[in-house]
C-alpha cells in the first residue's frame, strides 16, 4: 500500500482555499492523508471525503500550562489519525531535539494515532558521508521511548531537498531506505521536492510519499495521487 501524504505546511492563506483545494483533491481509493495548518482542521473535518487527517505538530503532555501547543488527544476530536514529528523545518526552525522528538512519537502511539517520524541529512553530512549515521541516529533516538513501533511510518527527507526543486537521485534514496528498514520494518516514505514527474521514481522503491509544495496544486497532486 502506498501512502500519499500532502503537508500543507503554513499554507493556504484562508480556510476557504482551504476548502477548495481539499474538495478538489480526487483519492481514487488511494490511501491520501492531508496535513493542514491546525485551524483548518475543524473545517475540513466536516467535509465527507475519503481522504484522511493528519497534523504538521503535536505536544507530547494531554493539557496544562504549555502556551501555544496542542495535545495529540485534542487532535483526535478533530478526526486526526497521523501526526507529523519531527520534521527537518521543526528541528532547524524550533530546535526540536531527540528527546522531545521521542516524546512525541511515544504520545501518538499510545493514543492510537499513526506517526510519521521524519528523518534526513543535510547537505553537509552527505558530503562528509555521514548519511547512515545521521539516519540511524534520528530513527534510534526518536524511538527510544517506544517499546512497540504499531503504525510508525518513517519518512525520509534529504533536509538539502526540501523546497530546494533539488530532489533526491532514486539511488541515493534507497540505500538510506535500506538504512533505516535495517533498524525498524516499518513503511518508509520519501519526501523532497517531489512532483509529478518523478514521483513514480519514488514509488518504486518506497511505500508512498510525503508531498510538500506539490500538494498545494490539485492538479499536480492528484496526477501523483493517480500514479500510487
Amino acid at each position: 500500500m502506498n501512502y500519499i501524504i500532502g503537508n500543507w505546511k503554513m499554507n493556504p492563506a484562508d480556510v476557504e482555499r482551504a476548502k477548495e483545494l481539499f474538495e478538489g483533491i480526487k483519492p481514487q481509493s488511494k490511501k491520501v492523508v492531508v496535513c493542514p495548518p491546525f485551524p483548518y482542521l475543524p473545517v475540513l473535518s466536516e467535509i465527507d471525503s475519503e481522504i484522511e487527517l493528519g497534523a504538521q505538530n503535536c505536544f507530547w503532555r494531554d493539557r496544562g500550562a504549555f502556551t501555544g501547543e496542542v495535545s495529540v488527544e485534542m487532535l483526535t476530536d478533530f478526526g486526526c489519525e497521523y501526526v507529523i514529528v519531527g520534521h527537518s523545518e521543526r528541528r532547524e526552525v524550533f530546535k526540536e531535539d531527540q528527546e522531545m522528538i521521542s516524546k512525541k512519537v511515544k504520545a501518538v502511539l499510545e493514543k492510537g494515532l499513526t506517526p510519521i517520524l521524519c528523518v534526513g541529512e543535510t547537505a553537509e553530512e552527505r558530503e562528509q558521508d555521514k548519511t547512515e549515521q545521521v539516519l540511524r541516529h534520528q530513527v534510534e533516538g526518536g524511538l527510544k521511548r517506544v517499546e512497540e513501533v504499531g503504525s510508525l511510518i518513517v519518512g525520509y527527507e534529504p533536509r538539502w531537498a526540501i523546497g530546494t526543486g533539488d530532489a533526491c537521485s532514486p539511488g541515493q534514496a534507497e540505500k538510506s531506505a535500506s538504512v533505516i528498514r535495517e533498524i525498524e520494518q516499518v513503511p518508509v516514505v520519501y519526501g523532497g521536492s517531489v512532483d509529478s514527474n518523478n514521483a513514480a521514481s519514488y514509488l518504486d522503491i518506497f511505500e508512498g510519499l510525503l508531498i510538500g509544495g506539490a500538494s498545494l496544486e490539485t492538479e499536480q497532486f492528484n496526477e501523483i495521487i493517480e500514479l500510487a
